[in-house]
């Protein structure tokens, strides 16, 4: 299913929490079964998070309860939420400002999220983004790889380009997730007829594993990087 802003908010707001936690422990955590994010996420089950849990959720994640409710609700409108593609900055004409996410993706064993210092913003071509990339602006932001386990496809320092509504992994490709250990940068595939993922590094010093789909949280696929030479 396509996800909507509440739904690709509530992804990133549970891979970037310290500490660290994934969607059945975030379930767990509000009293509500294992799978109940999961289900909410990638099936539309419940439509809407009840009131109930969007605060319990909120309080666990430690952020504003209006960043977990549905834009289009009198509480959305009351608070004056926008959508993350309404807060874009454009400047100059035909030029969109993509900001740099203070997290490092390990490619490499799964290390725990690291703060580090604010990037900025990075400007593309608008047309470029929507044309080249097919990806809406909004839906983007930049990362820095951390290790070698995808060399030599992505290298430690590389910039990628994240396209946080990507999160099936069908095509394969390179995905930023959270696999229950850290924040990573891994070669992801749906196993057919499972529930399960084949999780896979570019380097072959280091090993394939597999988790099951609601044991990880996919955070978006990687679509372009940026390498100092």
């Amino acid at each position: 299913m396509k996800l909507d802003p509440i739904r690709r908010t509530l992804i990133q707001l549970i891979a970037l929490r310290d500490p660290p936690t994934d969607l059945k422990k975030a379930s767990l955590a509000i009293g509500r079964n294992h799978a109940y994010l999961h289900q909410f996420i990638h099936r539309g089950t419940p439509r809407r998070l009840p009131e109930e849990a969007r605060h319990a959720l909120a309080t666990y994640l430690g952020v504003a309860e209006s960043q977990l409710r549905e834009p289009g609700s009198p509480e959305g409108q009351a608070s004056g939420q926008a959508a993350p593609a309404d807060r874009l900055v454009v400047e100059p004409p035909g030029v969109v400002a993509i900001p740099e996410v203070k997290v490092r993706a390990a490619a490499g064993a799964g290390a725990l999220i690291e703060a580090e210092e604010d990037g900025g913003r990075w400007h593309f071509p608008l047309d470029w983004l929507r044309h080249e990339l097919k990806a809406r602006p909004g839906d983007l932001r930049i990362i820095t790889i951390d290790g070698d386990s995808m060399e030599p496809l992505l290298q430690g320092g590389d910039k990628v380009l994240v396209d946080l509504s990507r999160i099936i992994p069908s095509p394969p490709g390179i995905f930023v997730l959270h696999d229950g250990m850290g924040l990573v940068a891994k070669q992801l595939e749906r196993l057919p007829n499972t529930e399960r993922v084949s999780i896979r590094s570019a380097n072959p010093r280091y090993s394939d594993y597999e988790r099951a789909a609601e044991e990880i949280t996919v955070i978006g696929r990687v679509i372009w990087f940026a390498r100092r030479m």
